[in-house]
């Protein structure tokens, strides 16, 4: 009974740890004027819709070969990138500006990732059903064909965020050239993450290679969630949740190796 209670106790503590730091994220980044922390989801919202716009004046144009509804679409693809970018590089800095919090007993280093992470996560999922719900209101997109299956592609994404950005953000403050290095690699990323492109419109020998970037199996899920019978579609749910795993456990031991770095310094 007594570390039942315990165990809830701390619990309790990291929680409202964890939710102070996301308030000072937000006032921090956002400030208190204007529309404040709402840009936590605008920002994201209004990065899509230019790229969406893009897309669809391409397609107006006669550029753009696929019948898709081309808004779903561009939606679909760029807040994945926005979830998995923007995390990962949140956390490439969120010890050494913070590092004086952790003098407090209670903070610690896994506190400010995750303060970061929520936020991001908050900001790209909030991004991604405001714009999907305001289309489908407005009857410029279908509902989704399985909400269960796009939810479910969505929260493995998700969890990819959280294992990238864990291992991105010690590494990225124990070297600032593999800080250098991973501006640069996430720029690659970016057209091979799937958000522009269906695995199936790949030659056949392509989609076996595609199909070992963690992100485009769940870009696929999503989108199969979303379009339904409307795609053909590609990805390993299992694949991509195995992947997830390593990558958090990886990332955890970095942290807790960064949280004695910290420690000792």
């Amino acid at each position: 009974m007594t570390t039942e209670c315990s165990l809830r106790r701390s619990l309790v503590i990291q929680f409202r740890v964890v939710g102070a730091l996301l308030l000072r994220e937000v006032i921090t980044r956002f400030g208190r004027h204007n529309i404040g922390f709402l840009w936590l989801f605008v920002e994201p919202m209004l990065f899509t819709l230019v790229i969406a716009a893009v897309w669809y004046w391409v397609r107006d144009k006669g550029l753009h070969g696929s019948n898709l509804p081309i808004l779903p679409f561009a939606i679909t693809g760029y807040s994945t990138i926005l979830l998995w970018r923007n995390a990962a590089n949140r956390c490439a800095s969120a010890v050494q500006p913070n590092v004086a919090l952790l003098y407090h007993r209670n903070v610690a280093v896994i506190d400010l990732y995750a303060a970061r992470l929520l936020l991001e996560i908050a900001g790209a999922t909030g991004s991604l059903i405001v714009l999907l719900g305001t289309l489908v209101l407005v009857g410029q997109a279908e509902r989704p064909a399985d909400l269960l299956t796009m939810v479910g592609g969505w929260l493995l994404l998700v969890w990819f965020a959280v294992a990238l950005g864990l291992i991105i953000g010690p590494l990225a403050e124990r070297s600032s050239s593999f800080h250098r290095i991973w501006q640069m690699l996430h720029y690659p990323l970016f057209p091979l993450s799937g958000a522009v492109f269906l695995v199936d419109w790949l030659p056949t020998q392509a989609q076996a290679i595609v199909l070992w970037i963690p992100m485009v199996n769940g870009v696929e899920m999503l989108r199969a969630g979303y379009y339904g019978s409307a795609i053909q579609s590609h990805y390993s749910a299992g694949y991509l949740a195995t992947v997830n795993l390593i990558m958090l456990w990886f990332g955890l031991k970095l942290v807790e190796r960064s949280k004695r770095m910290v420690n000792s310094e």
